[in-house]
């Protein structure tokens, strides 16, 4: 039987990402319902520690150059807290563009290969351009 690259903690750790995801567009779809936001928000940090453990998760938020992102992202969450789901969305949102960024451009190629909405996801990600960033270094 092959080996798998995640182990089983790991996996829990992905659905426990993929629930903090669709609560989260869950929250948005239901007009920024501050309920599902904040358990999307938590499901996500539950299931990033779990994946990558307490002692990576505390470093990769608590790099000096992932401080803007860092900041952003828990003031947002607290914004969604404190009554505020739009705007502590939008900040927040902000935050996770800064903190995975450098993610971008993989998590996108890992959706191209989606099987129904692939070809969409990757129609999509053209347009915007995040599949051209390793193509334009120089040779």
């Amino acid at each position: 039987m092959p080996t798998m690259w995640l182990s089983d903690n790991q996996k829990i750790g992905v659905v426990f990402c993929s629930g903090g995801g669709f609560f989260l567009i869950g929250g948005v779809l239901l007009f920024f319902d501050r309920a599902m936001l904040a358990m999307g928000n938590i499901l996500f940090l539950i299931g990033l520690t779990i994946i990558i453990g307490p002692q990576k998760t505390l470093l990769f938020f608590a790099r000096r150059q992932k401080a803007k992102g860092t900041a952003a992202f828990f003031a947002g969450l607290l914004l969604i807290l404190f009554r505020w789901p739009l705007i502590g969305f939008f900040v927040e949102l902000y935050g996770i563009v800064i903190l995975f960024g450098d993610f971008l451009g993989t998590i996108a190629g890992f959706a191209r290969n989606v099987p129904v909405i692939g070809p969409y996801i990757g129609i999509l990600v053209d347009r915007i351009g995040l599949g051209r960033r390793n193509a334009e270094l120089p040779v």
